[in-house]
């Protein structure tokens, strides 16, 4: 008497599945791990690595129940791998004691004027913001806000408004200065010094043209080299607005490596969406909006907060600037 073979549960098509979306999960998490912003394409995929991390998880313990040894080794090993890079951000760390004056900052990309200036004006009343960023700000959404009476409670302001999305600004409950922060850019970064009582805080309205143009990332890598490092011997400096990146791509995390921290990673937040704020299935939502300070100061709290009219959320970060 011979032994028959026994097939595999699933048989053939299951293995072309499994190893098809194997081999999918195992390049995106490789140019992830070794930092690769290469293509657009690769930049887009990158910014998917939390799901790329959940559908790794999911393939390999599928793997495991249908016996597929190889496909489950390789895709549950590098989602252990990712776990580590990613798990962090839902975490908050522990906060620093800081003795200061505390700053409340808010960030939000107007969709080319299209943002409810009303609702935006409310939410910076509710949260009692202290200087807010805008990302694409027109001459019109200016004239909205001025409707919406944000300068009495932002009475102090630098904005770089233009037609389309190019424009930007700040607007503050303090004296600000204009100032040059970044190298010239595709789509303006406005920048100011905040004459913050007992410290003056440098910031930037910053908006990198997006990865995925055509044109490919190239002026987005220059836009985002462009961001000033934080300096010990110069002001607190923070870099507030739509950075077109996650907290995965090689590019942000060098400008991290300079010296900020991720005010939504320290108190564990880092995973909130922030675009697209009009879109509940496609395409996935992730956190490109941050608010990068200075790593001496302390961060309390971060909210993502609901804007009409805009594709992208707002938020919203308190933290503490130190005495000098």
């Amino acid at each position: 008497m011979t032994d028959v073979p026994r097939s595999r549960p699933g048989g053939g098509f299951v293995t072309f599945l499994l190893v098809t979306t194997g081999l999918a999960v195992t390049l995106a998490a490789l140019v992830r791990l070794f930092g690769i912003d290469g293509t657009r394409y690769m930049l887009a995929t990158t910014a998917l690595t939390p799901y790329v991390l959940v559908l790794g998880v999911l393939t390999g313990l599928v793997a495991l129940l249908v016996k597929r040894w190889a496909v489950a080794l390789v895709t549950l090993l590098l989602s252990a791998v990712l776990t580590a890079a990613v798990a962090p951000r839902a975490f908050p760390d522990s906060r620093p004691v800081g003795v200061g004056r505390p700053l409340k900052v808010m960030s939000m990309n107007l969709l080319v004027g299209k943002a409810d200036a009303e609702a935006l004006v409310e939410q910076v009343r509710r949260h009692d913001v202290d200087v807010l960023a805008l990302q694409e700000l027109t001459p019109a959404m200016v004239a909205d806000l001025d409707r919406a009476k944000l300068a009495q409670a932002l009475p102090y302001r630098v904005f770089r408004d233009e037609p389309g999305g190019s424009g930007s600004g700040i607007a503050s409950r303090y004296p600000v200065t204009a100032r040059d922060l970044t190298p010239p850019s595709t789509l303006r970064q406005a920048g100011a010094l905040v004459d913050l009582p007992g410290r003056d805080v440098e910031i930037v309205s910053v908006h990198p043209l997006p990865p995925v143009v055509p044109e490919g990332p190239e002026q987005w890598q220059r836009d985002l080299a462009g961001l000033p490092a934080r300096t010990l011997t110069g002001p607190i400096r923070v870099l507030a607005g739509d950075f077109n990146a996650t907290l995965d791509h090689a590019s942000l995390r060098r400008l991290l490596n300079t010296g900020y921290v991720d005010a939504a990673d320290q108190v564990g937040d880092g995973l909130a969406p922030t675009w697209p704020a009009d879109s509940p299935w496609w395409p996935p939502g992730v956190t490109i909006d941050h608010v990068l300070v200075d790593n001496r100061c302390p961060v309390d709290t971060f909210e993502v907060v609901d804007v009409p009219g805009s594709d992208h959320r707002a938020i919203v970060s308190r933290f503490v600037v130190p005495a000098p």
